[in-house]
C-alpha cells in the first residue's frame, strides 16, 4: 500500500519577541541601577569644648606628628606610605575592622597626612573613626 506523504511545514520559533523582552529588561536595569558608591566611613568629630570620651578596651590609635610621621599604637612607622600604614593597622587590629579607631594629629600636621590615614582606614573597612581634639586653654575662663 502506498501512502501519500503529507507535506510538513517547517516548525520554527519566532525569537523576535524574546529579543525585544531581553532588550527591555536590559534597558530597565541600566536606567534603574545607580553606579555611585558612597563611602561607609562614619566620622565622629567631638566638639572642642565638650567633655572627653572615655573609651576603655581595645582600639587602634594613629598619631600624626607635625612632620607627617605616623605612629600606630605607639609604634613608629618606617615611612609614611599608605601601604606601610595599612600593614601596621592590620598588625595591630589583627584584621578586626570593628575596633574603634582614633586619629590624633598635631595642629601643625598637614591635612594630607590626616586624609591619608582616614583613607587607609576606610579602604580596610574600619567604620568607627574618631578624631581627637583638645579643649582651648581659655574655655574654663569664659564660663
Amino acid at each position: 500500500m502506498k501512502f501519500r506523504r503529507q507535506s510538513r511545514e517547517e516548525v520554527g520559533v519566532n525569537l523576535t519577541p524574546l529579543i525585544d523582552v531581553v532588550f527591555l529588561l536590559l534597558i530597565f536595569f541600566m536606567v534603574s541601577t545607580t553606579f555611585t558608591r558612597e563611602t561607609q566611613l562614619s566620622i565622629d568629630l567631638p566638639e572642642a569644648s565638650g567633655e572627653p570620651q572615655q573609651n576603655d578596651g581595645e582600639r587602634v590609635e594613629i598619631l600624626i606628628d607635625e612632620s607627617g610621621t605616623y605612629r600606630v599604637n605607639g609604634q613608629r612607622l618606617v615611612d609614611s606610605r599608605p601601604r606601610t600604614l595599612q600593614a601596621a593597622i592590620y598588625k595591630v587590629s589583627a584584621g578586626d575592622t570593628t575596633l574603634p579607631m582614633i586619629i590624633t594629629a598635631d595642629a601643625q600636621s598637614s591635612h594630607e597626612s590626616v586624609v591619608r590615614a582616614m583613607d587607609a582606614a576606610g579602604q580596610m573597612g574600619f567604620a568607627h573613626l574618631s578624631i581627637t581634639t583638645r579643649q582651648p586653654a581659655d574655655a574654663g575662663a569664659a564660663r
